[in-house]
């Protein structure tokens, strides 16, 4: 049998732990002149170059890229596919920006040629910005979850996504029923669950939109198939709390409406969390419920901040990742993400070091979706999924990095600094995937 062999050298950075809640020497590895071999799309030896050189199979010379950082490829844990055409809509408040934006826009998923030509652009533009694992709410018709992964498989993405669900509060053209809604949702996920890299989670829109009769549906689907994700919204903004509060006044918040109907635990992600209580991050903390951070969206539509330093509270911490949401969000690179997560933590009185911001990218990430096993950082028997980021991509940047003294200033002015520029290559799946200049010149040429 064949083997495929990739093999890169040059400075990696990865993380081992949590920097929220251990030491930086038990979180983070940094190996300033570094060597990866990955075979069949697994890496089978990351360390030192002048350690594992001997180790190349004959032939095998490795791509080098001197003067950049190599880190595991990115994962957005919260994202919209098909609102990339919808990305810098005039923001107004979440209600109002879903009713004029997004309802609208998502009818147009209706025509399967529309879809995929979405679900194409929205792949390559992951690439583009070094992300190899998103997390991503489709449209209510089936065909949007197809045309999503057929493109991603292509590409060797690792895709999560799921049908939207919605019974209510919404335009009739994207409503379901509590009955479809689990039907079509069953057999999508039994068509595309563990086939190739791709997985699926269900994905009750949010409470507003599903009947309490969808959401028993939902946790009914959860318990059948648990080894499917579970991907939502939560405690966004103060009005949609209240409008929560008004469809399920039984319930004690809005956290609960989920608990009720069997939907958090490992495996379930919550986008936002901005104005969870006490109570309710205790309880996301007790059941391994996730949190997506998406700065970029809460401050595009005044959301509010979301207090990371409450969730990663070392007596109650939680899963968090971070999340564009794409198209409230405005940037699909988690790096500017980062930036902006950084000053919503600034505005919050919790400074956000360089690692902690590249741990939620990526084994953040990976832990709130509970991939952590197979994704997330540079370790032998993981997937080899990693991104080459270029600390010289801009004319400022490398006046700016060529100031810098260690490898955690380098990538705090990456984070604050980078953006799809940066990404010099991104790999999936052990394979060049992207190639910035090579692109560039294409484009020219």
């Amino acid at each position: 049998m064949s083997t495929d062999v990739t093999a890169v050298r040059g400075p990696f950075v990865s993380f081992t732990g949590d920097p929220f809640l251990t030491s930086r020497e038990d979180a983070f590895v940094y190996e300033s002149d570094g060597l990866l071999i990955c075979e069949n799309g697994m890496i089978t030896a990351c360390g030192a170059y002048s350690a594992l050189r001997d180790a190349l199979p004959p032939g095998v010379t490795p791509a080098h890229y001197p003067g950049h950082v190599i880190t595991a490829g990115f994962i957005d844990t919260h994202i919209h596919y098909v609102q990339t055409g919808i990305i810098a809509a005039f923001g107004s408040q979440l209600i109002d920006w879903l009713n004029h934006y997004t309802f609208v826009e998502e009818q147009r998923f209706s025509d399967p040629r529309y879809a995929r030509r979405i679900a194409s652009a929205f792949c390559d533009e992951l690439l583009r910005n070094g992300t190899t694992t998103a997390l991503t709410f489709c449209a209510v018709y089936p065909a949007s979850v197809d045309a999503l992964f057929e493109e991603a498989s292509a590409r060797h993405l690792r895709i999560v996504a799921g049908k939207v669900l919605m019974d209510r509060n919404a335009p009739d053209p994207l409503l379901d029923t509590a009955e479809s809604g689990y039907a079509d949702s069953k057999e999508l996920l039994e068509r595309w669950h563990g086939k190739g890299r791709n997985l699926y989670a269900i994905t009750p829109r949010f409470a507003p939109t599903s009947t309490p009769a969808q959401l028993e549906a939902a946790g009914a689907l959860r318990r059948e198939h648990p080894e499917a994700l579970m991907h939502t919204h939560v405690s966004e903004n103060t009005g949609e709390i209240s409008w929560v509060r008004s469809l399920f006044p039984e319930r004690a918040g809005y956290l609960d409406v989920y608990d009720h109907y069997g939907l958090l635990g490992p495996g379930a992600v919550l986008a936002h969390g901005v104005h969870l209580t006490g109570r309710e991050r205790g309880r996301c903390a007790d059941t391994g419920t996730a949190i997506a951070h998406c700065p970029t969206s809460n401050l595009f539509l005044g959301s509010g901040l979301f207090h990371l330093h409450d969730a990663k509270d070392p007596h109650r911490p939680i899963h968090v990742g971070l999340g564009t949401d794409i198209g409230a969000g405005t940037s699909f690179s988690l790096l500017a993400t980062m930036n902006e997560a950084y000053k919503v933590a600034e505005l919050s009185n919790y400074p956000l070091d360089s690692l902690k911001a590249f741990y939620l990218a990526t084994l953040g990430g990976a832990q709130a979706l509970g991939l952590d096993d197979r994704i997330g950082s540079l370790t032998p028997g993981h997937e080899a999924d990693f991104v080459v980021l270029d600390p010289r991509a801009t004319p400022l940047l490398d006046q700016r990095t060529a100031r810098v003294d260690d490898i955690d200033e380098l990538l705090f002015v990456l984070a604050v600094m980078g953006d799809d520029r940066t990404v010099r290559a991104t790999y999936v799946n052990g394979a060049l995937a992207h190639d910035r200049d090579a692109a560039a010149s294409a484009a020219t040429g």
